[in-house]
């Protein structure tokens, strides 16, 4: 090579790494572990091991996991925070906290503290028998006393400070209390039992953020009048739409004034607490979207389920006997209240895009 090929050769090679350099990159957060509190959107298998009605640790639930095991997640399959976890290099699966099998060397990289049937109101709590939000709170405390004797307590906070804290709650709450039993509905207004649920919140984003937690992201709530039980309900009772399969407008509506003041809430305590990540995240528009635009996303039933008639049928009433739909991938709703795995991903597909780039310190 001569001087001059030589001199062209290394300018060019200079000007390629500088343009390298200046590409635009997307920043992700060094996300250590995730922990998960709520209901059974994130219960990966908790209600297995307690005395309740609300279980899914039996067939269907599950067909479409590893070996089709119902492990206790109400879907027949993943969850959005099985796709999550995944996605963040951390493990394939989720493991419930009061999985007999679950090690210490799992809780270094997460673990879900859900209970399906739970919600913020005392009330809900008594008529599931699920595991409450302090109960699951005092469960982190036990795990993190396991996570110090596992790598001592200098590392269990830099864990604890780098996890993210996921908490999806309150469904249960309007459906179970306010619309479908109404006896909230009888002692507060709409607006008043919601600042109730949000107050509770409040308490639990607290608690968290005193142990440590520094990346706390709260899932608003879904179109609840969208969900296959709630249309059911809302066709039987005499209306303008009676029997016909319509979402109910006004538990929508009740659902989108929930989440406008839940974003009120994340903001404040966002901004009350320096270098500490307080999220909400949007449930409500991705499913409507589904719900609407189907065949976006490749689904082609949105107001039926697939188990059973899709009508009504919930945990045990979804069961091994029921008929079921031959693709549930063409499903919105696996059950009468939850989501297909298909629709999980969907979620978990634009929580990756649009929250955890905000999760960077």
């Amino acid at each position: 090579m001569d001087s001059r090929k030589a001199i062209f050769f290394t300018i060019f090679l200079i000007s390629f790494l500088v343009s390298l350099a200046t590409i635009p990159t997307t920043a992700t957060p060094n996300i250590t572990a995730v922990f998960a509190f709520g209901d059974s959107t994130i219960d990966s298998g908790n209600n297995n091991n307690i005395t309740t009605i609300f279980r899914g640790d039996h067939q269907p639930y599950g067909q479409d996991l590893p070996d089709h095991v119902s492990s206790g997640r109400f879907s027949n399959g993943k969850l959005a925070t099985d796709y999550i976890v995944a996605s963040l290099g951390l493990k394939q699966l989720l493991p419930a906290y009061l999985d007999p099998s679950l090690t210490d060397n799992d809780l270094l990289t997460g673990v879900s503290f859900g209970s399906a049937g739970t919600g913020l109101d005392r009330e809900t709590v008594a008529l599931s028998r699920a595991l409450d939000m302090q109960t699951q709170l005092k469960y982190f405390e036990e795990a993190l006393q396991r996570i110090e004797k596992k790598v001592g307590a200098a590392k269990a906070r830099k864990i604890v400070k780098n996890a993210l804290f996921l908490i999806s709650v309150g469904s249960n709450d309007m459906m179970f209390n306010f619309y479908d039993i109404p006896v909230r509905a009888m002692e507060f207004t709409i607006d008043n039992y919601q600042n109730l649920l949000l107050q509770k919140l409040e308490s639990v984003i607290k608690s968290l953020y005193g142990a440590g937690a520094r990346r706390i992201v709260v899932a608003g709530l879904p179109p609840i009048g969208c969900l296959p039980m709630q249309v059911t309900l809302g066709s039987i009772i005499p209306s303008f739409h009676m029997l016909q399969r319509v979402c109910v407008n006004h538990q929508n509506f009740d659902s989108q004034a929930y989440n406008d003041k839940l974003q009120t809430l994340t903001s404040r305590l966002q901004a009350q607490h320096n270098r500490t990540k307080v999220l909400y995240v949007d449930i409500y528009n991705p499913m409507m979207d589904m719900i609407m635009n189907p065949h976006q996303y490749g689904f082609e039933q949105t107001l039926q389920a697939c188990c059973g008639t899709g009508l009504v049928e919930m945990g045990p009433l979804c069961n091994a006997i029921d008929l079921k739909c031959t693709d549930a991938s063409k499903y919105v709703f696996w059950d009468a209240v939850h989501p297909t795995q298909a629709a999980y991903q969907v979620i978990a597909d634009l929580y990756s895009q649009n929250v955890l780039p905000h999760l960077v310190d």
